[in-house]
């Protein structure tokens, strides 16, 4: 199970605003694990503010 705390640790230094294809992008590079990858890419296609913003489109 992804956890707020995992999501955060594999965008961490992304810059805002950021894409959909950004984020997921970025957490891949940054090492993040298979599972919040695969998370971030269930996301919504949009444009995200902030970190916040994608831990809302991840887990809510």
């Amino acid at each position: 199970m992804v956890s707020p705390i995992d999501v955060q640790e594999a965008l961490g230094g992304i810059d805002h605003p950021a894409t959909k294809e950004d984020v997921v992008e970025h957490a891949q590079d940054n090492g993040g694990p298979d599972d919040v990858v695969q998370a971030l890419r269930g996301i919504e296609d949009r444009e995200y503010e902030g970190p916040s913003g994608v831990s809302a489109a991840v887990f809510d």
